[in-house]
This record gives structure tokens, sequence and C-alpha cells, in this order.
């Protein structure tokens, strides 16, 4: 902290470290001054996240019975991660994921944990709307570039076929050329 001394006009810089309350919390809101209280810490969260949602127009509510209830809520971003890690085929890593003590036969190392976590990192991160769009973009015109390639090959196919046909059916002309004219001389050497 630095503060200008009143007598000599200096800048005084000290170094101040706070004491270490076991009990405090980080970002706690305090019922009182000497107890935390984690569960209000949980319903500041909510509001706040509640508030955030309505800034940016996703704050809509559940139509039906319960209108209380937001669409979007702190739980289902933590049901979409269980889903979409259980998806990829990580049903316990997944649980490890979100909390749960699960299996006691489930045991990795942090260095095996990191990798799997890089593994579905880009499943559950939306941070780069632009990379994302782009993405969508660039496999949008992957499948067109597919599809105009296919319809390509199959014209090529097509005129191929007809190509085949048309030499088929000269070949059957000649054929039965061949066997007037073999005919022919035969009637002319008898």
């Amino acid at each position: 902290m630095s503060y200008k001394d009143e007598q000599t006009g200096k800048t005084i810089t000290e170094i101040r470290t706070p004491k270490k309350i076991e009990s405090d919390l980080v970002f706690a809101v305090y019922q009182n001054k000497k107890t935390p209280i984690p569960f209000y810490l949980y319903l500041d969260l909510v509001r706040s996240f509640g508030k955030t949602l309505d800034r940016m127009n996703k704050g809509d509510r559940e139509d039906g019975t319960n209108e209380r209830r937001r669409q979007i809520t702190l739980h289902s971003f933590r049901r979409f991660v269980k889903t979409t890690i259980s998806y990829l085929g990580y049903s316990d890593y997944s649980e490890w994921f979100i909390g749960h003590s699960g299996s006691t036969y489930w045991r990795k190392k942090e260095s095996e944990k990191t990798e799997l976590f890089r593994k579905i990192e880009p499943y559950l991160t939306f941070v780069n709307i632009h990379q994302l769009e782009r993405q969508g973009a660039d496999i949008q015109s992957k499948v067109q570039e597919l599809e105009d390639l296919n319809s390509s090959l199959r014209e090529r196919d097509k005129v191929k076929d007809d190509a085949i046909a048309h030499l088929s059916d000269q070949l059957l002309s000649l054929s039965i050329r061949l066997q007037e004219l073999e005919r022919k001389q035969q009637s002319y050497v008898s």
C-alpha cells in the first residue's frame, strides 16, 4: 500500500499482509462480521447470475408450474457438463469432475486427469464465438465442397455409363454385321 506522509511529503510504500482467519471465505457475503455463512454466498451468486442473464436478455423463465425458475441456471451448466463428458465416453471422469466422490475403483493420476480434460475441453468451452462460427463455416464449406465433388463424380459416372452403353450398342451392331457377313461368306462357299 502506498500513501503520502503529510509531515515529510514523501510517498511511503508498505506491504501489508492481512491476518489469516480460517473461517474466512473468499467473496463471502457476511451475515455478521464474525461468522461467514456459505449458503448466503451461494444465494448472492445466484442473484448475480440472474441479473447477468437479464442484462443479456437470456433470463427467460420456465413455462408452466414453476414460473419463478429460470431456463438457464447454475445447475443447468452442471447438468450440461456432466452429460457432455458422459456422452464422450468418460462417465467416471464426469462424476469426479462435478465433485461426486465417484467409484472407489476409479483412481487416476493428476496427469491422466489433465489429459482427459484437454480432450473434452473443446466440447465444454464457448468463449470464442468467432472461432466456433469460423469452424462452423469451415465445416459448411467442406460439406459444400464434398457435395460438389459428389455431384461431379456422379455426372462423370453418368457420362461413362452412357459411353459404355453406346459402345455396347456398337459392339452388338458389329457382332450382328459380322454374323451376317459370315453367313454370306458360307453361302458363297457352299
